[in-house]
């Protein structure tokens, strides 16, 4: 999934300074933006007074929509570097296409997992014969300079491992987690569970203390160690945890996130991630003039984006706070 914002802010990711040295509990506020033609999701990182959690440095919440009358999501083909980019629905379809020839139709509880490295593009829609709602999460994970020129790939998991204990059924992504490992490529240690809890749940669930997390609220009222967490919202739960309590007064659906901070220091522009200024504007270049780093999205039926100007100030590497 793209970022469309046609005056993109340049992001300073990455180093320590700002990772927790110690548990937290910090909302994270989010962001409408408009994503392609019709849909609305809620950017919750980054944003203010933090952009990486772990190596996830971008994370979307959409939905639940009603799209029994429109298109749903349209998002025409578009570069990325630098990054893999982690789907996954709660409900609905999407039909992703991509220049390493991926043809792929996935729905709830499959895992899109895109692997940029030196550079792919692709196009994600809801097919012409869609279920009534879409919902879900849109991820970046940041690779690490050892791999992040890696050849670009696409991995389609249609079952993930995962368990259920004390009202909680908990699906691995990426990582491990509670003993069940995900099928997914991962670059760097890390994790992303999607926790399924029953109404009326009370449960301890267990983490790494060396990682940082963060809770995304898809669905539902839950809490996390006392703290609420509405529809929507995001909290931060820095690091030290060997596990975090969670409660939920009717059905709801979280998404843990997690992973060792990231040390490195990136620029996020658009929809690369590089290590400098220059990295990120030889990206543009190249994809506006149709190089071949970024090949063809073969089957979609339209215009490809452009990436837009580039911000008239120097794109500076730095590091996870604003």
């Amino acid at each position: 999934m793209s970022n469309l914002d046609r005056r993109p802010a340049a992001r300073e990711l990455g180093g320590l300074d700002g990772t927790s040295a110690g548990p937290a509990l910090d909302l994270l506020p989010g962001k409408e933006v408009l994503l392609g033609e019709s849909t609305r999701v809620r950017r919750l990182l980054p944003t203010l007074g933090r952009r990486m959690i772990g190596a996830w440095a971008f994370v979307d919440h959409y939905g639940p929509d009603d799209i029994a009358t429109s298109a749903g999501m349209q998002v025409a083909p578009h570069p990325h570097t630098g990054l893999q980019t982690v789907s996954w629905l709660l409900e609905g379809e999407v039909h992703h296409l991509d220049s390493v020839g991926s043809d792929v139709r996935f729905g709830p509880g499959q895992l899109a997992l895109m692997t940029a490295g030196h550079g792919i593009s692709h196009a994600e829609q809801s097919p012409a014969n869609h279920p009534r709602f879409l919902h879900g999460a849109q991820l970046w994970v940041a690779l690490p300079d050892a791999h992040r020129e890696t050849a670009p790939a696409f991995e389609h998991h249609a079952t993930l491992p995962g368990w259920t204990s004390d009202g909680v059924t908990a699906t691995v992504l990426i990582g491990s987690f509670g003993g069940a490992t995900s099928p997914g490529t991962a670059y760097s240690p890390l994790v992303g569970v999607d926790l399924d809890l029953a109404a009326g749940a009370d449960v301890e669930v267990p983490l790494e203390p060396e990682f940082e997390y963060g809770l995304l609220a898809a669905s539902g009222t839950a809490s996390a160690e006392g703290a609420p967490l509405d529809r929507g919202a995001m909290l931060y739960l820095g690091t030290g945890r060997r596990s975090v309590r969670l409660r939920a007064a009717d059905a709801s659906r979280l998404l843990l996130l997690g992973g060792e901070p990231f040390e490195e220091h990136l620029v996020m522009w658009w929809n690369f991630v590089g290590r400098s200024g220059a990295e990120i504007a030889d990206y543009a270049e190249q994809w506006n003039g149709e190089s071949e780093r970024f090949g063809t999205v073969a089957g979609y039926d339209g215009a490809r984006l452009e990436a837009p100007p580039l911000p008239p100030i120097p794109l500076k590497p730095r590091g996870r706070e604003r």
